[in-house]
Formats: C-alpha cells, structure tokens, sequence
C-alpha cells in the first residue's frame, strides 16, 4: 500500500517522546472532525474493501501489488506495516470520523525514509472536503513536535494534483523532480520538503 498502519503500547517511563522518533509509539490523534487511531491488525478487513480501488492506487508506488490480491491488506499489515512500528520505523493510523468511529474511511502514515516521510490514501465518497489536509496537519505536528525530526520530505506523482495542493497547503517546497514507477506506470514525479522551523512558523496564527 503506501504508508499506513500500525499499533503499540507501553508505560509511560518506555516512551521516548523526541531524539529523532526512537521507538516512540503510536498515539491516538484527532482533528476537528477526525480519529486517528493507531493501526491494528484488525484494520485489515475493512481495509480490504476499501481500499483495491484505481482512483486510490493508481498513483502509489509499484510495491503495491495490482491487481490488488484477497488478502492483500492482511499481509501489508501483517508483514510490513506492523513490524515496521515495532522497530520504531514507522507509525501508521486509519482515518475515521467522530460521527462513525467504527467504520474506517482512510489511512496515513510517518516512515523513518530519507526522502519520504508520509504517505496516506482516502476512498473516494470522502475525498475533496479537506479531512486529508486535517489529517496530515495532525501527524505533521507529530513529526516534528512529538518525534523530533527536522525535515520531512514527501514525493509524488506530478500528476496526482490532489496530493499536490495538499502539500501546497502544508507550506512544503518543491525540492526536486525525477520519473518514479507508480502502479499506473513510469511518470514524472516530485519531493516536497518542510522543516520543522518552516513547519511551526506555517502553523503560527497571524497575528
């Protein structure tokens, strides 16, 4: 898939809270009208349905088998995304509203990647009303407040132009263009960069 999932707990003497996102776990987020809650493994059922659709994969990089197989999102979880949390690589939550916190509409995700450091998707009934951008703000806070980092970076296809104004929104930079292999084929893609200073002065309200 692209990054998204996850799970963890431990004490609170257990939890690094910065130096870089060393085994930091995964809290639960909100937003005004959005649960981000830590990714399980029980995730995986309604992640199965939701998400083998082209609208949603046809921009996602080539690790994402298609056409899409029936346990696909068992095994994403099970052998990727998971184990990636426990190792303090990765931290990933599904996407939910606060007036249905049982059904899953999305997902979204912070990797330790040199060059990409978020990657998310939404099915298509929720897209275009701006819950993506409020859950990227969540978990950029994350990154930079929380984890410690000090640059995110994101890539993209040229041609996703949702993900695109969605960066745009982040106050992200374009740093750097190149051809990447999505599932849809080989396509001019894009890095877009913050840092945690830019990203905090973006955040400030104007005064």
């Amino acid at each position: 898939m692209t990054a998204t999932h996850k799970a963890e707990n431990e004490s609170e003497g257990d939890r690094p809270r910065s130096s870089q996102g060393a085994a930091a776990p995964t809290p639960p987020l909100e937003t005004r009208r959005l649960l981000l809650r830590p990714l399980e493994l029980a995730d995986a059922a309604q992640i199965q349905i939701l998400f083998p659709q082209w609208e949603i994969v046809r921009y996602l990089a080539t690790e994402v088998p298609w056409p899409y197989p029936p346990d696909g999102a068992y095994r994403f979880l099970r052998d990727v995304a998971l184990p990636a949390v426990e190792r303090g690589e990765a931290w990933h939550w599904t996407l939910r509203l606060k007036t249905d916190t049982d059904k899953l509409i999305g997902s979204i995700g912070l990797m330790k990647n040199e060059d990409d450091n978020r990657g998310f998707w939404i099915a298509p009934p929720w897209q275009g009303q701006g819950l993506m951008t409020e859950a990227t703000e969540a978990v950029t806070d994350f990154w930079f407040d929380t984890l410690g980092f000090p640059v995110m970076r994101v890539q993209k296809a040229v041609a996703n132009t949702a993900s695109h104004r969605i960066s745009e929104k982040n106050g992200m930079r374009l740093v750097a263009t190149a051809e990447r292999d999505y599932v849809c084929g080989r396509l001019p893609a894009e890095t877009w960069e913050i840092t945690a200073e830019e990203w905090r002065a973006h955040r400030r309200p104007a005064k």
